[in-house]
C-alpha cells in the first residue's frame, strides 16, 4: 500500500523571487550598518581631502575638482540617502545570483539539508568575492588613491574577484579528489591546499597597489577598511540566513499549488 504525497521541488522562479527578497533585506541591513559606522569615517576622509585641496589652492597650485562638497553633482546628504538605494540594489542582485547558484548547484552539493546548501553557497561567495579580494586590495576612503590609476585598479580588483571564486571551486574539487573512505582531515587538507595554491598564484601575479599618502591617519584608514568589510559580512550573512529562512516557505507554496514532484511512500 502506498500514499502519494507532495515533495518539495520549488521552481527556479519561486527560488529567484525568494532570493531577490532576501537580497533586499540583506541590502537594507548592510546599508544601515554602513550608514551608522562607515559614513563618519567617510566624512573624516572628505575633510582631509578638502583640507589638502585648500592647501594646494593657497599655494597657487590648480585646485582639485570637488566631488563631495557644495560643487558636487550630488550633495553629501544625497549621497548618504543614496547609500541605502545602492546597498539595496546590490543586495537584490546578489540575492538573484545566490538563488541562481542554488538552483544550478543544489544537486551537486553533498548535503541532504537545503539550509546547509544555501548557507554554504553564501559562505563560499563571501570567501571568494569579499575576503580574498579584501586581503589583496582593501578598500580605500576618499583622499586615498591616484585618479590616473583607476582603470588599472578596477581591472585588478575584478581579476582578484574571479580568482577568489576560482579558488573556492578549486577547494571543492580538491576536497573531493581523495579516494572514497578517506579521512575527513585528508579531504579538509586537500581542499585548503587547492584553495591556497590558486590564491597565492593570484596574489603573486597581480600588481601591488599602495597609494596611501604618508600623511593620511593610519587609524582612520584601518577603521574605514574594517567597517567596509563589516558591511560586506553583514550583507552576505543576512542574505544567507534570509534565503535559508525563505526556503521552507517556498517549498510549502509548491506543495499547496500541487506543482511539486510526487513520490510514493510505502506504509
Amino acid at each position: 500500500m502506498s500514499l502519494t504525497q507532495s515533495r518539495t521541488a520549488p521552481t527556479y522562479g519561486v527560488l529567484l523571487l525568494r532570493g531577490l527578497l532576501a537580497g533586499l533585506i540583506a541590502g537594507l541591513l548592510a546599508g544601515a550598518f554602513a550608514y551608522a559606522l562607515g559614513e563618519p569615517k567617510v566624512d573624516a576622509a572628505i575633510a582631509i581631502e578638502e583640507a589638502a585641496a585648500h592647501a594646494e589652492a593657497a599655494s597657487g597650485a590648480p585646485a582639485a575638482e570637488d566631488h563631495h562638497g557644495e560643487d558636487a553633482l550630488v550633495s553629501r546628504h544625497g549621497q548618504k540617502g543614496g547609500l541605502f538605494l545602492a546597498t539595496a540594489l546590490f543586495g537584490v542582485a546578489m540575492g538573484g545570483l545566490l538563488a541562481t547558484a542554488y538552483t544550478l548547484l543544489r544537486r551537486r552539493l553533498r548535503t541532504e539539508h537545503d539550509s546547509h546548501a544555501a548557507l554554504g553557497l553564501a559562505a563560499a561567495a563571501l570567501l571568494g568575492m569579499v575576503l580574498v579580494p579584501f586581503v589583496k586590495y582593501p578598500p580605500n576612503p576618499p583622499a586615498v588613491g591616484d585618479p590616473a590609476t583607476i582603470n588599472q585598479r578596477t581591472i585588478s580588483y575584478l581579476s582578484i574577484v574571479v580568482i577568489g571564486l576560482a579558488a573556492v571551486w578549486a577547494a571543492v574539487i580538491a576536497a573531493r579528489a581523495p579516494h572514497a573512505g578517506a579521512a575527513d582531515w585528508v579531504r579538509a587538507a586537500a581542499g585548503l591546499g587547492g584553495f591556497l595554491v590558486v590564491v597565492v598564484v593570484g596574489y603573486v601575479l597581480l600588481p601591488n597597489i599602495d597609494e596611501v599618502p604618508e600623511t593620511f591617519p593610519p587609524s582612520l584608514l584601518w577603521n574605514f577598511r574594517v567597517t567596509s568589510l563589516g558591511t560586506q559580512v553583514t550583507l552576505w550573512a543576512a542574505l544567507g540566513l534570509a534565503f535559508t529562512a525563505l526556503l521552507p516557505r517556498s517549498a510549502s507554496s509548491e506543495a499547496v499549488t500541487g506543482r511539486g514532484r510526487t513520490e510514493s511512500v510505502p506504509v
